[in-house]
């Protein structure tokens, strides 16, 4: 298997007026006090070993006694607005337990660690800058793939709900092995599924450590189900195998489950299920979807030279023209949902 690197590393794009406009109608905004720029005023960090003692990434930061104040009130404000519409009656028994920064990435994220004071219960919220091509990731994901997105934007500010699951890296290489021969089937299957939607969605740089394996205890099995976790290659790269997970040489092991546990037919099932369910999803959605395209077409979220490779690699791939004729990535998002479409209409 051929890997792939991400060649470029990606801008942070803004969010422009037509974006903006976007997130306000369908209730993605909100106000905070506190921004992205405000939370990187740490006077201190300790770096972060995970049980092992090794480096994580991640910085533990501190604030001023003055400052921590302010920070925590606010940080504990938009706990309530992600989790309960803002509801101010849990704030005296919220407390941020910490602050972490993570070194590693384009998005550098803040990650916020909320407890509350009367059982101990924890949750984790993340806050970054704003990025467009990022919200276009977080809004195709709630479109074509089982997933709900909870995020809000404040001007520069994006804030993020946790996504809880194992990190595909870490499930690799200590939980896989142990799985027995159906839940290696069923995490097979999974994985082509989730392979497909990544490349329909133009979600791109999907090595093992940017999405989570989510183990469900049904009565009699264990359930597994992935999902992206990471959104900042969305719709950049122009080589068409970024776009797919199967490719990059951190998901070898999965590729050969997929080889070792499915027939090319099942694949090629599972393949053509996972576009229909798209397909389902974006017709259930058809005024939300097409706002979010209109949008994404006028907006310049890759150098041109990636749209002319990729559009060029998408007709080759597929044999259909209409992808000669796009001048952005939300052309080509367009055209590729449009050809899914065509195709599921003629096949019912």
């Amino acid at each position: 298997m051929k890997d792939v690197k991400i060649e470029f590393r990606k801008p942070i794009f803004p969010i422009n007026i037509n974006l903006s406009q976007y997130l306000e109608k369908y209730n993605r905004t909100t106000q905070t006090r506190v921004f992205y720029d405000d939370l990187m005023r740490f006077s201190g960090y300790v770096a972060l070993e995970d049980v092992n003692g090794n480096d994580t990434l991640w910085l533990r930061v501190y604030y001023s006694e003055f400052e921590h104040a302010e920070i925590e009130a606010s940080l504990n404000k938009i706990y309530t607005l992600l989790h309960s519409d803002g509801d101010e009656a849990t704030l005296p028994f919220l407390k941020v337990d910490a602050i972490d920064f993570c070194t590693f990435g384009n998005s550098k994220p803040f990650r916020i660690k909320v407890r509350n004071i009367l059982n101990d219960n924890y949750t984790n919220f993340y806050i970054k800058k704003a990025d467009a091509s990022r919200i276009y990731g977080l809004e195709l994901e709630e479109m074509i793939s089982p997933n709900s997105m909870n995020y809000l934007v404040y001007k520069d500010t994006l804030i993020e709900e946790h996504i809880l699951g194992i990190p595909g890296d870490i499930f690799i290489s200590q939980y896989l092995h142990k799985c027995n021969e159906l839940e290696k089937a069923q995490l097979a299957k999974e994985f082509v599924k989730f392979n497909e939607r990544c490349m329909v969605g133009l979600l791109g740089d999907m090595r093992s450590y940017n999405y989570v394996i989510i183990p469900t205890h049904d009565f009699d099995q264990v359930v597994y189900r992935i999902r992206a976790l990471d959104f900042d290659q969305q719709s950049y790269e122009g080589n068409l195998r970024n776009y797919f997970p199967q490719y990059f040489k951190e998901n070898f092991k999965m590729v050969q489950m997929v080889l070792d546990k499915l027939l090319p037919s099942s694949i090629e099932q599972y393949r053509k299920e996972a576009r229909s369910v798209m397909v389902r999803r974006i017709l259930n959605n058809q005024d939300r979807f097409n706002d979010l395209i209109n949008v994404m077409k006028k907006d310049a979220i890759a150098p041109q030279s990636h749209v002319i490779t990729l559009k060029k690699a998408l007709q080759k791939y597929t044999h259909d023209t209409h992808f000669k004729y796009c001048e952005s990535m939300g052309d080509i998002v367009e055209t590729g949902i449009n050809f899914l479409i065509k195709n599921y209409k003629n096949a019912y």
